[in-house]
């Protein structure tokens, strides 16, 4: 199996390329910011496994995880799956960045005044299970940093977590359209309850298994989970 990691320069936001193994399809996830675009340097990691790819997942709607979405789907015409309530901010990221954030200062700058859906979105709900590049993708709803988040379990071996669970951490719920009390569903519901040999994937950051996580991360204990809001 190949995993490689594209780490984009802005925010640090992790951009994952998975295959069965070189000569082969493959799949990225959340190909984020840098100037033009993050396409490539994904390139260059395709190029040096001789892989074709076929379709881009991504986590959530925010504009560091999906900058570089329609240039990929511009070279290599792929399927763009995300859960349909983020869908909106593929094309419109600005209606869910947090105003006096960071984010729109750094478009500015970039001179990025719009954005565009990739030619061919395929909506993801809950449970949805597809099979891509040789793999068996199960798709879990999992909102709370945003509207849509999603995460995705890969073959039962790997955690695709966008920005739900970070080593030690989880995502933050204070900016716009994020909520504290679906997040703690979302602990609780979704992301306790998985297996802890499950080798997580976060948006950013490093690896780490549910177990580690169960374990360490103060934000999986009670005493958070029952925190008031």
């Amino acid at each position: 199996m190949i995993l490689e990691l594209v780490r984009a320069p802005y925010f640090g936001t992790n951009c994952w390329i998975l295959a069965t193994g070189k000569n082969s399809e493959c799949f990225i996830v959340d190909p984020g910011m840098a100037i033009p675009h993050l396409v490539s340097d994904i390139t260059e990691v395709i190029n040096r496994h001789n892989l074709k790819p076929i379709a881009t997942i991504v986590t959530h709607g925010h504009v560091d995880h999906t900058f570089s979405v329609r240039a990929f789907d511009d070279k290599y015409g792929v399927a763009t799956y995300v859960h349909p309530k983020d869908r909106p901010y593929l094309a419109d990221p600005n209606g869910i960045l947090t105003p006096g954030g960071p984010t729109i200062p750094i478009l500015r700058e970039m001179g990025v005044t719009s954005f565009s859906e990739p030619s061919d979105v395929r909506e993801l709900v809950d449970g949805t299970v597809i099979d891509i590049a040789g793999f068996s993708i199960k798709a879990r709803y999992a909102p709370g940093h945003t509207p849509g988040s999603t995460v995705f379990i890969v073959n039962d071996e790997y955690l695709i977590s966008g920005d739900v669970l970070f080593q030690n951490s989880i995502g933050n719920t204070s900016m716009r359209m994020g909520s504290s009390s679906d997040m703690k569903k979302t602990l609780r519901g979704v992301i306790l309850p998985l297996h802890d040999d499950l080798i997580v994937l976060p948006g950013h950051g490093a690896e780490t298994t549910i177990g580690r996580e169960r374990r360490n991360n103060e934000y999986l204990q009670e005493r958070f989970l029952r925190s008031a809001d």
